[in-house]
């Protein structure tokens, strides 16, 4: 792979995470919504294709993905919860990244259970 287009795939999902940030102080709820669509997934699934030309290669990776979508929402479930409970912020993201860490493990049990 040339440098260019990984370039561009960097740049590209920089400017969708820096658009959702710039966003979230005035729309958080339409922040949250655009940094939730699977965009940078369908343009993933699509780079791998046109780069290994492989579909089994790009339908693993699908899979993974749709595995991911779950697991990865555990990060944000300490956060329905940190106002009432009263938990500070870095409490609060940590105990996300911790459910994260732990979804990453179940993650990598169904894959290899149902893939």
């Amino acid at each position: 792979m040339t440098a260019l287009p990984f370039l561009l795939k960097t740049l590209f999902a920089a400017s969708i995470l820096a658009f959702s940030t710039w966003l979230a102080g005035k729309r958080p709820d339409l922040a949250g919504l655009i940094l939730s669509l699977p965009i940078l997934s369908i343009l993933a699934v699509a780079t791998v294709y046109v780069e290994h030309k492989n579909l089994t290669i790009a339908s693993d990776y699908a899979k993974s993905i749709l595995l991911a979508f779950p697991m990865s929402a555990l990060f944000f479930l300490p956060f329905f919860f940190a106002e009432k409970w009263h938990w500070n912020f870095w409490f609060t993201w940590g105990l996300g990244v911790a459910l994260l860490v732990l979804g990453y493990y179940l993650h990598a049990f169904l894959y290899k259970l149902l893939a």
